[in-house]
């Protein structure tokens, strides 16, 4: 009991100075495993070992993936692809559906793009599909939130997932959890999409706009044209649509009923299939969306830029890992594996763990990973310790993480403000979407138990 006493204090710790007094995740998750290495009675020789291992082997069998698939988001950010994106699946689905429109948009961006960046990027969008199909405003901002934060709560090569996979062990299977995670994000997606239909009619008394140039005010076409001539949609899609067939197929080849043989189209298919392999292939293809002169300037620039993002990412996610590692190394492994078992919890321990986490520190990402790091442990107590258990514990956390986006969660600031909505006006329908699509998603993660376990 004592041991299960101190894992909740030190999550309560982590918690209370990243949230309240703005302390990185990465330092607050590298004191826990300090800590945690002292107060469960960890011999001092093994203690700094354990986190500097797990560090060291987390960065280096996710962090390339990580910093590619950022270098992939920001090229198709500043070259203008996710515009291109948007506006092929605008001519695919017609102005007749603003929110379905809206929703989709958001779910396909945010798969290599961070949902925060894919907001930004899409607002005058949204403003302008808003404007034309006189809808209000409130019903296009919540699809575009709901469905920018499907695929970044639930599909690699986000970092979240990503780094999840990782931690419980289904790297290896990572093909399997991109195909559940878009098919659970899709439905999560959809079922915000049916709330946010609700608000088509609901007038808000909107914010005023801080400038003139706001890209909130911005109109969609001088936006579009800023970035000169759009890639076309095949080149737009393709650095991130290939990646992701070559990691499917990668993890087909490798079932056990050898559906391409055993030969070399095997070998080769899970040689391209590796995710690092994949999204070099990934980036390569980017390459060419860069146009104009200097493009050797503007690559430079912009794998500077995605260096940048990824820095904190690849720290928090190595950190995270050094406070599973000596949890798993604890006593609190034997507590809980005697009883938590009997308590038939199973799928619903880490979902609950990940959605505790978002809704008192805010960041996705960091309930995440934490919650990767308290779960590892448990696989095996829980039933999760196949390879379809870990990947639907996986999708469990990433259900999790979605519960609920509010005041301390910057993307939760993007929307509203950009959007111009009232903070209690987004409280009432912001935060009450991204309750409705983390429980739905969970519900899949529930009835896919059924078939998978």
């Amino acid at each position: 009991m004592i041991d299960l006493l101190i894992l909740l204090v030190l999550v309560a710790g982590i918690v209370l100075v990243t949230a309240r007094w703005k302390i990185s995740p990465f330092l607050a998750l590298l004191g826990a495993a300090l800590l945690a290495t002292f107060l469960y009675r960890i011999p001092l020789a093994e203690s700094v070992p354990t986190v500097t291992e797990a560090f060291g082997n987390t960065l280096g069998n996710i962090g390339l993936v990580i910093i590619f698939g950022t270098m992939i988001g920001v090229i198709l950010e500043r070259s203008g692809a996710a515009i291109s994106m948007a506006d092929a699946i605008i001519r695919v689905i017609g102005n007749r559906f603003p929110n379905l429109t809206m929703s989709l948009i958001g779910y396909i961006v945010s798969i290599p793009v961070f949902c925060d960046s894919g907001y930004v990027i899409l607002n005058s969008l949204r403003k302008a599909i808003t404007t034309r199909a006189g809808i209000s405003g409130l019903a296009t901002a919540t699809a575009l939130m709901t469905g920018l934060f499907a695929t970044h709560s639930l599909v690699p090569p986000t970092p979240g997932p990503l780094a999840a996979a990782s931690e419980l062990g289904a790297e290896a299977d990572l093909g399997l959890v991109i195909g559940l995670g878009l098919v659970v994000s899709l439905i999560s997606a959809m079922a915000a999409l049916l709330f946010a239909s609700r608000l088509s009619h609901r007038e808000f008394a909107a914010l005023p706009a801080e400038r003139e140039d706001d890209i909130e005010v911005q109109d969609y076409e001088q936006l579009r044209a800023s970035y000169g001539t759009l890639p076309h949609p095949a080149a737009a899609f393709a650095p991130i649509g290939v990646p992701l067939l070559l990691i499917c197929f990668g993890s087909v080849a490798q079932l056990p009923g050898e559906p391409f043989g055993a030969g070399a189209l095997t070998e080769t298919l899970v040689f391209f299939g590796t995710p690092v392999i994949a999204l070099i292939i990934g980036l390569l293809i980017a390459t060419a969306l860069l146009s104009g002169p200097g493009r050797l300037g503007q690559f430079n620039e912009q794998i500077t830029e995605a260096i940048r993002v990824a820095a904190p990412i690849l720290f928090i996610t190595g950190a995270g890992a050094a406070f599973g590692a000596v949890l798993n190394a604890s006593p609190l492994t034997d507590y809980l594996a005697e009883n938590i078992a009997t308590m038939g919890l199973g799928v619903a321990v880490p979902f609950l763990i990940a959605a505790a986490l978002k809704t008192a520190q805010g960041s996705s990402t960091v309930a995440i990973v934490t919650s990767a790091a308290l779960v590892s442990p448990m696989l095996g107590s829980l039933g999760l310790d196949s390879t379809a258990g870990s990947v639907l514990a996986v999708l469990a956390i990433g259900s999790g993480a979605m519960v609920v986006s509010h005041a301390n969660d910057s993307f939760f600031w993007v929307v509203s403000q950009l959007s111009r909505i009232p903070v209690a006006t987004a409280y009432r329908t912001l935060t009450v979407a991204t309750a409705i699509q983390g429980v739905t998603a969970f519900v899949v993660v529930l009835l896919l138990t059924v078939v998978m376990l």
